[in-house]
């Protein structure tokens, strides 16, 4: 049995994880479980596949979970501390779905074990790629990603040599307002935003998608990973989210990935690998479907994509300022305190004044400094909000 831990098991990541392991529960042991305020969730899930721990992130909850999980042998913890604590456990593979830029810090943790991380977590890699990456190779641990786009990225990469790719191409579904009016923007609401049109995913991530943010880190994402440049990434419209990703080698192949929208196959394909097992996943009917159409995106539209290329070329702790800055004006839109389309200008304020007026960029890429420049952006784009406000 492979022992297993699931960050972030109440999202919608971590429940198609746990749909994947109830189908061969005897294959697995099932260690820790994390959530948040999905307290029902997160016990039946724990009682369901008998964890070790359940672990909700708000200490406020506690007594809650505790009466949740009454009549059972799981135990029940609360806080940052006790999520830390269940990823340095031993075990053969986790799952880190955990939202923002609080996920980094157990995925370091359980790198160090030197286990199996399959990496839903953007922000990981995003605020502390070069960091995650030598963790992954000093403590011979295994970094999968679980974003579809990786993912595609990775299964067209099996027996290539990265020296032979030309460019990357992620694709986007260009979310909830892929055919609105450029004018109209500025007005979209917060249910607009909040409804994608192909996939069924948690709020904030829905939003990321329509803003582009969500693309946006992929891009920051797919450079760490693959240690491309800027330049060999390219981003999509893809309307149907049929092809995920599509490499192209230097002898004018372009290797295209090709599945249904369901992230049950790319969490299968890290949960199996090496080996490709059966997913319960829709088998395509290319002749029923018709065409695939595709458009490059329109900056202007997104800026979202404008600004990571702008972090990809700063590099350092760039990464860092722009997640954080990202997160803050999204709790703003959410809050009701600002439009959809301020969210960019937020965050291209952040950057611009941390990049010229703060040596925090600079610092050397430790897990604390990421924690600095991650309070300091975030501070920063408070007063931004304010100026707003005011």
């Amino acid at each position: 049995m492979r022992r297993v831990n699931i960050f972030g098991a109440t999202g919608s990541v971590g429940q198609n994880t746990i749909d994947l392991i109830s189908r061969a529960p005897e294959d697995y042991d099932v260690v820790a479980l994390t959530g948040a305020s999905n307290i029902r969730q997160l016990a039946a899930d724990a009682k369901h596949l008998r964890a070790d721990i359940a672990i909700t992130a708000l200490d406020h909850l506690l007594p809650d979970l505790r009466e949740a999980l009454q009549g059972s042998d799981v135990v029940a913890a609360a806080g940052a501390n006790a999520i830390q604590e269940a990823a340095t456990r031993p075990v053969d593979w986790t799952m880190s779905a955990i939202v923002g830029a609080a996920g980094l810090a157990p995925g370091l943790a359980a790198l160090q074990q030197g286990g199996t991380l399959a990496l839903a977590n953007k922000e990981s890699l995003v605020c502390a790629g070069a960091l995650m990456l030598e963790t992954a190779k000093a403590h011979q641990a295994r970094l999968l990603p679980v974003d579809s786009e990786h993912s595609a990225v990775f299964q067209a990469l099996v027996g290539e040599d990265i020296a032979t790719v030309e460019r990357i191409i992620i694709t986007a579904s260009g979310g909830a307002f892929r055919d609105w009016p450029i004018e109209d923007l500025p007005m979209a609401t917060l249910d607009q935003a909040s409804s994608h049109p192909n996939w069924d995913m948690g709020q904030r991530i829905t939003i990321d998608s329509a803003s582009m943010f969500n693309k946006a880190m992929e891009l920051i994402e797919t450079k760490e990973y693959f240690g491309t440049s800027s330049e060999q990434i390219e981003v999509l419209i893809h309307p149907e989210s049929l092809i995920h990703a599509m490499v192209g080698f230097t002898d004018g192949a372009l290797m295209a990935h090709v599945g249904p929208p369901d992230m049950r196959h790319a969490i299968g394909y890290a949960l199996h690998w090496p080996e490709r097992r059966h997913l319960p996943v829709d088998r395509l009917n290319l002749a029923r479907i018709a065409q695939l159409s595709f458009r490059a995106p329109c900056e202007t539209r997104w800026p979202a994509l404008r600004l990571a290329r702008e972090v990809m070329e700063t590099g350092k702790l760039a990464g860092a300022v722009f997640n954080a800055a990202k997160e803050t004006a999204l709790d703003a839109f959410i809050a009701g305190q600002i439009g959809f389309t301020q969210m960019a200008e937020v965050v291209e304020d952040v950057l611009d004044t941390m990049t010229t007026a703060s040596g925090h960029i600079d610092a050397t890429m430790t897990l604390d400094n990421v924690a600095e420049v991650d309070h300091v952006a975030r501070q920063t784009a408070t007063r931004a909000l304010q100026k707003r406000a005011g």
